[in-house]
């Protein structure tokens, strides 16, 4: 173990190998704190011809496994060290520059330690709007694109894939496939990058992106509204398409339940309008152009949707710091999940039409395996992404609830399946997943997984035992 990590600072110099035990701490895996294998060490490598000295070092070293580690806000185990190897976690961390940003091209190319947020700011500068937006602004975008991360906008922009125009990557042996060219149309044989978006670091090394940028909206507005059924949601995003069309960018939904386990987890109830209504909805709508009446279109659905008694109440923000208000609630309730160690997380997506009926039998598969189970839905309503968490009865102890999550999200994911749904809408499938992925996928198809990873990465280096 001594022995890789010397070489590797040789590659990377002093300050870029973590060695000790405590500093190799913070890196060993991401936010499910699945157990992993040893860890030889931490490198960090600054540029392209590092990671690839240092994938070239490691695989020439037997028993060695590479796992690549983005900003460590992973939620299916996809960075949790190899059980059965010895393990040098690769961080990408001091790879964050942004090397430039073209407003008239409409693109940007960052390093894949860059994060989110810092790739948001940059496009923001230049007037620019990056579509990728989710509660994980900390994250890295290396690690965003290898998990093909959703968000927040992906009913108007698309998931994390939508959003690359070009890759440099790094495969196992050290070699460089660099397509970083910003051309939109470009058939010159293979479209490389799609294998290796969402691959969670198991065919290559993200090292740099190109990324897609659009105008930055000049007008927007953001509602929060209640209504008394998901059949009532599902028919007001219908209407919203209407009135908004593709100026839509959001339409989260929120359960009672959902806020609640939020309010508490803050300490505070911190409701956005006066009456209480078993679901609320936030939707939100921009445009680049001051020409197009965003405030009186969004005005009239939802004065109009009132008079109907389609929705009971609601709000529209009056300026930036009330739409970060209503934007809190809704990204506070995923942080309230996480850090309720008893909560079972779910990232399962069903056909749009399908929301309502996801809910109802969801419900009841997992009342069949804990009674009094607490159901706590909240997600995407435009790309059909609920996230059906669940918390022990009252009377349960965090220990036993966690002993029925297996049954608990088989019971969820088989619901989801029978809808035509996925187990995985944004988060992977890491090692979490694997053995749901192969009731999801066909035998033809993890056939033809495995021949590309075979085909990659034939010594098994990269991130091995995640997605297969």
């Amino acid at each position: 173990m001594t022995g890789i990590a010397e070489t590797l600072r040789g590659i990377v110099g002093p300050g870029g190998v973590l060695e000790t035990r405590e500093d190799c701490a913070g890196y060993e895996g991401d936010l499910t704190k699945l157990a992993g294998g040893k860890v030889a060490c931490v490198v960090r490598p600054r540029t392209v011809a590092e990671v690839a000295t240092v994938l070239a070092a490691c695989s020439a070293t037997e028993d060695i496994a590479v796992i690549p580690r983005g900003g460590g806000t992973g939620l299916a185990g996809g960075a949790t060290p190899a059980v059965d190897r010895i393990n040098v976690i690769l961080s990408l961390e001091r790879m964050r520059a942004v090397r430039s940003v073209d407003p008239l091209g409409n693109v940007m190319i960052v390093e894949a330690g860059c994060s989110l947020h810092d790739a948001r700011a940059a496009a923001a500068a230049e007037g620019r709007l990056l579509g990728l937006d989710h509660g994980g602004l900390s994250s890295q975008i290396g690690g965003n694109l290898a998990t093909n991360a959703g968000g927040n906008n992906v009913l108007r922009y698309g998931m994390a894939r939508e959003q690359v125009l070009g890759l440099e990557v790094v495969l196992a042996d050290g070699r460089v496939v660099s397509q970083l060219s910003p051309l939109r149309k470009n058939n010159a044989g293979y479209d490389l990058k799609h294998i290796f978006l969402g691959a969670e670091g198991t065919l290559g090394v993200i090292t740099a992106a190109t990324l897609r940028l659009r105008p930055a909206p000049q007008k927007r507005i953001t509602a929060c509204i209640g209504l008394p059924s998901l059949d009532a949601v599902l028919a007001m995003f219908g209407r919203t398409q209407t009135a908004l069309g593709e100026a839509v960018s959001a339409f989260e939904v929120m359960s009672r339940a959902s806020l609640e386990l939020y309010f508490a987890h803050v300490g505070k109830c911190r409701e956005p309008f006066d009456t209480i209504t078993p679901w609320v909805v936030l939707l939100e709508a921009d445009s680049a152009s001051h020409h197009f009446d965003l405030d009186g279109a969004g005005e009239a659905l939802i004065a109009g949707a009132m008079e109907e008694e389609l929705i009971v109440d609601g709000t529209i923000a009056a300026n930036e710091t009330q739409r970060l208000s209503l934007w809190g609630l809704r990204e506070g309730i995923p942080n309230a999940m996480i850090e309720t160690a008893a909560g079972l997380k779910s990232d399962t997506a069903v056909p749009i039409a399908a929301i309502a009926t996801f809910d109802a039998q969801a419900r009841r598969a997992v009342e069949a395996v804990v009674s009094g189970c607490v159901p706590v839905p909240f997600g995407h309503v435009g790309d059909g992404n609920i996230h059906f968490n669940v918390l022990p009865p009252p009377d349960m102890s965090d220990e036993a609830f966690r002993a029925q999550w297996p049954a608990l999200a088989r019971a969820i994911e088989d619901v989801a399946l029978a809808l035509g749904g996925t187990v995985s809408a944004e988060h992977g499938i890491g090692l979490l997943k694997r053995d749901a992925l192969r009731r999801m996928r066909s035998a033809a198809e993890l056939d033809v997984m495995r021949s590309v990873k075979q085909a990659l990465d034939p010594r098994d280096l990269l991130n091995p035992g995640k997605i297969l």
